[in-house]
């Protein structure tokens, strides 16, 4: 099999690789181990938790930055402010998080090279383009990440003066948004078509949830998890994200959401509200909001909202669960047609559920 790395943009990736990494490859996985004090299982633990393929005991896959990061870590587990228990749980979120970045970044910087590309260009021309672009680009990506890194943790202020322990225990609403016929549809979309259109929804639902105080926890093709404060926050989440995205070429959307006791570790949420929301949007129909019963119960004063229980079902984990259905007050413009007719609503549950 031939080299991957031989060939005419040998001398490119080794630059880029410069670049990134400060520095040559010099170190095996033992070497690093061994000048950074810790021991060779414990390094391929972490190596493994952000999400890296073991290296070689003889392969030199290691450059004096590895160390160096080695190196802050122990300080930090030193310090108390990282426990050495949850090291491999923290490498493990930060891997994740950033090697989604990273690809999206690649995947920029590898269009922005195909535009400026000319007809029957000299593929060395463009390798010395690429390195001169990354050399250009990638401390301005790394100056913005750390500005918008800073900005989230000034968003946490105050969980941070309020933590009284590992993990963060508060009262949230938990939202799933879901492009409904999306499997169907995507059998039948090129590559860039289907790109273009994740990029689209995962675009207009971040917009939609920071413009009512909302976090998006992840995203998945064709869904995206959020938390918000407030129930009025997560209602207005879950009515307009499907107005916003509503287009005769896209897939509708539903939303659902629940509302109690929410876990926040390494960025992710835990609880059975996250479960319960799942279940409500499985059930909701396109273009619909349906909400639990406590996070009915916190619209229901409101005259922003109209709140009705429909009829119970049997789903996974839940015998008899009760969804309620979330429409905008009657002083708001009018809406589109929710698509539940009359028989669909339970009106046995409580006779003053409604506000219609």
């Amino acid at each position: 099999m031939d080299d991957p790395g031989a060939g005419p943009d040998l001398g490119a990736r080794e630059a880029l690789e410069r670049l990134l990494l400060d520095g040559p490859r010099r170190y095996t996985r033992l070497e690093v181990g061994r000048m950074a004090g810790m021991p060779p299982e414990r390094t391929q633990r972490l190596w493994r938790a952000l999400g890296f393929p073991d290296a070689a005991d003889d392969d030199p896959a290691f450059t004096d930055a590895d160390i160096a990061a080695l190196g802050v870590l122990s300080t930090l587990i030193d310090s108390g402010f990282v426990d050495a228990d949850s090291e491999a749980s923290i490498a493990r979120a930060m891997g994740q998080s950033l090697s989604r970045l990273a690809d999206w970044q690649t995947d920029m910087l590898a269009d922005a090279l195909l535009r400026g590309a000319q007809p029957g260009e000299d593929p060395a021309a463009t390798t010395e383009r690429a390195v001169a672009a990354a050399q250009a680009l990638l401390p301005r990506l790394r100056e913005v990440q750390d500005y918008v890194w800073r900005r989230h943790l000034v968003a946490n202020v105050d969980r941070l003066l309020a933590a009284t322990g590992p993990g963060d225990r508060r009262e949230l609403a938990v939202g799933f948004a879901d492009l409904v016929g999306y499997t169907s549809r995507s059998r039948g979309m090129g590559g860039r078509e289907l790109g273009a259109m994740v990029e689209d929804f995962e675009s207009t639902a971040a917009e939609v949830i920071a413009r009512h105080h909302g976090r998006v926890v992840k995203t998945v093709g064709d869904g995206v998890l959020f938390t918000a404060r407030s129930a009025t926050d997560a209602a207005d989440i879950g009515l307009e994200l499907p107005d916003a995205w509503a287009a005769d070429d896209r897939p509708p959307l539903r939303v659902g959401a629940a509302y109690g006791a929410v876990l926040t570790r390494l960025g992710d949420v835990y609880s059975p509200v996250v479960n319960l929301a799942s279940r409500l949007t499985s059930l909701a129909r396109p273009g619909a909001l349906l909400v639990d019963r406590d996070l009915a119960d916190r619209l229901r004063p409101l005259a922003d909202y109209r709140v009705r229980p429909l009829r119970r079902v049997s789903v996974r984990g839940y015998d008899h669960l009760q969804p309620w259905l979330v429409r905008r007050g009657r002083a708001a413009a009018e809406e589109p047609d929710s698509g539940y007719g009359d028989d669909a609503f339970d009106v046995e549950d409580d006779p003053s559920a409604s506000r219609d």
